[in-house]
């Protein structure tokens, strides 16, 4: 699995590089290094939202906060079976 997080500049104000520090932590923790790669891009076209994140492949786009991060990724890992 292949998971975006934006780094655009709306991204970045709300937290995108928190987000992927908690992403990053979970997934040493977690043990999925083989399983999901975590990669930055840029805009989503959802800046009026949280972070966007979005799964290579998928259409929905996700949206993270500092706060929610750690709760929504590991929910997206358990739907996938991780």
């Amino acid at each position: 699995m292949i998971l975006k997080v934006c780094v655009g500049s709306a991204c970045h104000i709300k937290g995108s590089y928190d987000v992927i520090k908690i992403i990053t932590k979970i997934i040493e923790e977690e043990g999925l290094e083989k399983e999901v790669e975590l990669k930055a891009c840029f805009c989503l076209n959802n800046c009026t939202e949280g972070v966007s994140v979005v799964i290579e492949g998928e259409e929905s786009v996700y949206s993270f906060s500092r706060e929610d991060a750690e709760e929504k990724f590991k929910k997206i890992i358990r739907e996938r079976g991780l």
